[in-house]
């Protein structure tokens, strides 16, 4: 089976030369590997590393096809590249990616055993290991501090779940479902999932297959992602709340929980009944306990020990009250939002399919090389 690999930059020069090593090294005939470069309007030096590579390494691979992305958002890089690209399995790989070399290999051999998608565990990492970076990912890989999502951790054997990260799909899923929502920033996976299962076709996560994604270098690039997140769920409600979990929601009830005991605090501060304020010291209190508790045990488990460690109780809150923070912020701008919608977006979905169809009608029957 023929593979096409895609990946999608917006100003990576910094990571992207990485990933495309790792890209190199992977044990997947390169005669049946087609590379789907997206550069999203770049301002750096991206396209000229995506050219530079296509250049070099063009006449190893099925086809090289480096792209451009105008509207930089990271729904239509991934609508372009579905638009182009031949394989039969059309792989999705972020820029902040790491990928062993079987990567490709195993995903291809799962999908070519029946699966319509499948993948792996995402796990996080960092670039360059400091003590300060490795509490952060500590932090990161943390149900506590990010997310229930099964595809963040490793997991034995192979079940169904109803998302993943880095996926493989058949083109055949492309064929039938369209492709990504364009009017939504952060959450088009958890759209886009959604009308695959709801079309029939499940998700597969092997425990053969891994990759791994890079966190935020900082804590306020970390808590600025999350925040945005979070407003993209409170947006999604609009167009697609059966995609999204109850766990999507808990920064956001522990924000309004917070937020209630303030007032009621503030009302029993002013009138004189104190009683007011022991909703908000009993919901401090329990939070910091929690907050405390999950990180002496992150910092017993963690491998290496340091200092920075133990800024884990006031991270955690800054994770969790930046996501709930977005999530409040996108519910309440989602009235304003939703009157912009014109219905590209429907229109955008439709035409991947028609361009997924016409490729593979192009191809004839040959579709190996």
């Amino acid at each position: 089976m023929t593979v096409s690999l895609c990946i999608i930059a917006f100003n990576e020069e910094e990571v992207v030369g990485g990933l495309l090593s790792e890209v190199l090294a992977q044990s997947y005939p390169k005669a049946k590997t087609e590379i789907v470069l997206v550069n999203s309007a770049s301002t750096d030096g991206t396209r000229k590393i995506f050219c530079e590579f296509a250049k070099k390494n063009i006449k190893d691979y099925w086809n090289i096809a480096v792209l451009d992305n105008p509207k930089r958002l990271q729904a239509a890089g991934w609508n372009t590249a579905i638009s182009a690209a031949a394989g039969d399995i059309i792989i999705r790989v972020d820029a902040h990616a790491s990928i062993p070399p079987e990567f490709v290999e195993k995903n291809a051999a799962l999908a070519e055993s029946g699966e319509y998608v499948c993948g792996g565990a995402r796990p996080n990492t960092i670039d360059s290991p400091t003590p300060y970076k490795e509490m952060l990912l500590l932090a990161e890989s943390s149900m506590f501090g990010s997310s229930f999502a099964s595809y963040r951790r490793r997991s034995s054997g192979k079940k169904y779940v109803d998302s993943l990260f880095h996926a493989a799909y058949r083109r055949e899923v492309f064929e039938k479902v369209g492709g990504f929502n364009e009017s939504l920033g952060r959450t088009e996976d958890n759209e886009l999932h959604y009308r695959i299962r709801q079309n029939g076709f499940k998700i597969c996560q092997s425990e053969e297959i891994i990759s791994y994604q890079q966190i935020r270098p900082t804590l306020s690039e970390m808590a600025a992602q999350k925040y945005g997140n979070g407003k993209w769920i409170g947006l999604t409600l609009g167009v697609c709340p059966g995609c999204l979990s109850v766990f999507h929601f808990a920064p956001f009830c522990l924000v309004l929980a917070f937020m209630a005991g303030i007032i009621l605090a503030a009302v029993g501060a002013v009138s004189g009944n104190m009683v007011l304020m022991l909703p908000l010291a009993a919901l401090a209190a329990l939070y910091v306990v929690g907050d405390i508790v999950i990180t002496l045990a992150a910092v017993m488990t963690a491998e290496r020990k340091s200092g920075w460690l133990y800024l884990l109780p006031l991270v955690f809150p800054a994770l969790h009250f930046s996501y709930g923070a977005g999530t409040l912020t996108g519910i309440f701008e989602l009235p304003f939002w939703k009157r912009r919608l014109d219905g590209s977006a429907e229109k955008e979905i439709e035409k991947v399919k028609n361009c997924v169809i016409n490729n593979t009608k192009r191809r004839g029957s040959d579709v190996s090389v």
